[in-house]
C-alpha cells in the first residue's frame, strides 16, 4: 500500500496508482512539442485527471537518446511558465516534477510541487538528496549509470539485480540518515541496460526492492517493446501487456502517457487479484 505524506497530510492509495506523464518540451520521444503551449498543457492534465490519473508527472528536459540536454536556465523557465498555472487550476492534484537538478526542484517545491522524480538516484546533483531530505517530501530514486550525455551509452547485462540493489541501498541509507524514508524506487528500465536486463528487472521485481519501499515502473511506449517485435510493433498494445506484468508482479506505480489505458489495465489486474485472493467468482 502506497501512502505519502504531502505537506502534512497523508494520502492513502488503496491500489497502485498511475502516473501520467506531461512534457512541457519540444524533444521529448514520444510527444515532444504536443504540450509546451500552456492551454494544450492544461488541456492535456485535465483530460489525464479525468480517466483517472493519481499523479502527474511534469519534465521540462528531455533525455531521450541522442538528445541535447537542455541547461539548468532553460529546464526552470519551462517548468516556472506551467507549473503556477496548473497548481491553481488544479489543487487538489498531486504534482510530480521529473528533474535531476536541486535547484529546479527548489523552485518547483516553492511553487507548489508534491514529488521530486529524479532519473539519477541523487548522482547528477549531489545537492539533491539533502534538500529532498531537508524538505521531506517523497522522492522517486531512479537507477541510472552515466552522466546525462552518456546514461544511453551503457548496456548493463547479465544478472543486475544485486547492482541496482545494492545502488539503492547505498542511496537510500544516505537519505535515512536525515530521517526521510519517502523514497520510490525505480530500477530505470530502459536506461543503460541490455534488453535482456530490462525484461528481467520487470519479471523479478522483489530481487531489487529494498525495505518494502514503493517501486515506479515506467516502460510506456519505451524501445523495448519494438526491439523485440519489430519496427512497426504497436506501441501501446506492447505498453498495456508490460504493464500488466508489472502489476501482476508488484509494482506500485505505473508511469504512462495513456492514461485510459493504464487505467483500465490497473482495474482488471485488481479485480483479477482480489477475486483470487478473497475466493470471488469473476462469473457471478
Amino acid at each position: 500500500m502506497l501512502q505519502l505524506n504531502l505537506n502534512g497530510k497523508i494520502h492513502v492509495f488503496d491500489k497502485p496508482v498511475v502516473m501520467g506523464i506531461l512534457n512541457v518540451t519540444p524533444d521529448s520521444f514520444s510527444d515532444g512539442g504536443r504540450y509546451n503551449r500552456l492551454d494544450d498543457a492544461l488541456a492535456h492534465c485535465n483530460a489525464m485527471l479525468a480517466e483517472g490519473a493519481d499523479i502527474i508527472d511534469i519534465g521540462g528536459c528531455s533525455t531521450r537518446p541522442n538528445n541535447a540536454i537542455a541547461t539548468e536556465e532553460e529546464e526552470t523557465r519551462r517548468l516556472l511558465s506551467f507549473l503556477p498555472t496548473l497548481r491553481k487550476t488544479f489543487p487538489e492534484a498531486i504534482f510530480s516534477i521529473d528533474t535531476f537538478r536541486k535547484n529546479v526542484a527548489q523552485r518547483c517545491m516553492d511553487e507548489g510541487a508534491d514529488i521530486i522524480n529524479d532519473i539519477s538516484g541523487g548522482l547528477f546533483d549531489t545537492d539533491m538528496l539533502p534538500f529532498i531530505c531537508a524538505r521531506q517530501v517523497p522522492y522517486v530514486m531512479m537507477h541510472c549509470v552515466g552522466t546525462p550525455d552518456t546514461m544511453h551509452q551503457y548496456a548493463l547485462d547479465g544478472d543486475i539485480h544485486q547492482t541496482i540493489m545494492d545502488f539503492f541501498r547505498q542511496q537510500c541509507e544516505k537519505m535515512e540518515v536525515y530521517g526521510n524514508t519517502q523514497v520510490i524506487l525505480d530500477p530505470g528500465i530502459g536506461f543503460g541496460k541490455s534488453l535482456e536486463s530490462n525484461y528481467a528487472l520487470l519479471h523479478d521485481l522483489d530481487r531489487y526492492r529494498y525495505k518494502d519501499y514503493p517501486i515506479l515502473i515506467g516502460v510506456s511506449r519505451k524501445s523495448m517493446i519494438k526491439k523485440l517485435l519489430s519496427a512497426d510493433a504497436d506501441v501501446e498494445n506492447g505498453t498495456t501487456v508490460l504493464n500488466t506484468i508489472a502489476l501482476l508482479n508488484g509494482a506500485d506505480i505505473i508511469r504512462v502517457h495513456d492514461v485510459k489505458r493504464a487505467v483500465e489495465t490497473l482495474r482488471l489486474v485488481h479485480k483479477t487479484l482480489h477475486a483470487v485472493q478473497t475466493g470471488q467468482d469473476l462469473f457471478q
